[in-house]
């Protein structure tokens, strides 16, 4: 899976320098900026999981490029760095949409804790996996309760709960390729090491389940050395 990606919005040097340097050794993707402006240039740009933001910045302060963001996007977590403790600032920081809100100084552990629960949070893929229970597409149907599926010629067969895990899985992360280590994680476990033979196996079974054309897949996909793809 691609590491997740936070704006850090800070203009004190060290402290930028600090923050980035922790939240990257917790692999994330980190893009940095100094003043507000450069921030919703960036934010527009780009897509984010995270934008971690300081109040007290130059050009326009960071209540204010919060307010522009959540005009644009509601749902990305948003993390107030700020040396304003006062409540009436939390309070406001929380109101223009802010998910939390840490003081300076601060403990960088607490950070990266406050950091990884915004993310796992707001992750649509998580979620949906979770949530997921039945899919169709390109005139097939699976149900993940029965472990059924329904091709589009109309005939139903029963799969094994492995093919339902791996199903699931390249589902719930649709157009993003999966890595041979996360299906190990997520449908093998960590006792049991498959070889890629084996996992390219499930893929050629799911090719005769539901594409027209095996030899032409439009939705089961291998991309050599990296990993696998569904797409609908």
């Amino acid at each position: 899976m691609s590491a997740k990606k936070i704006l850090l919005v800070e203009d004190e040097e060290h402290l930028l320098k600090t923050i980035t340097l922790n939240l990257e050794l917790e692999k994330y993707a980190v893009t940095t900026a100094t003043n507000g402006f450069e921030a919703l240039k960036q934010f527009r740009n780009n897509t984010f999981d995270l934008i971690i933001l300081d109040v007290m910045l130059p050009e326009m302060n960071g209540f204010d490029v919060c307010e522009q963001i959540r005009q644009d996007n509601t749902k990305i977590p948003i993390l107030f760095l700020t040396a304003r403790g006062s409540g009436s600032d939390r309070v406001q920081g929380l109101k223009l949409g802010a998910d939390d809100y840490l003081t300076k100084p601060f403990n960088l552990e607490e950070l990266l804790l406050r950091v990884e629960i915004l993310i796992r949070r707001s992750s649509p893929a998580d979620e949906n996996s979770e949530e997921l229970t039945s899919y169709t597409f390109g005139g097939n149907k699976i149900n993940f309760t029965t472990f059924q599926i329904i091709d589009f010629n109309g005939n139903k067969t029963d799969i094994s709960k492995k093919e339902i895990g791996l199903l699931k899985l390249l589902i719930s992360r649709k157009g993003e390729v999966v890595s041979r280590e996360k299906i190990l994680d997520e449908v093998w476990g960590t006792d049991v090491f498959p070889s890629s033979r084996t996992i390219d196996n499930y893929i050629l079974a799911f090719r005769k389940y539901f594409e027209k054309n095996q030899r032409d897949p439009k939705h089961f996909h291998s991309v050599r050395g990296v990993g696998y793809k569904f797409t609908d």
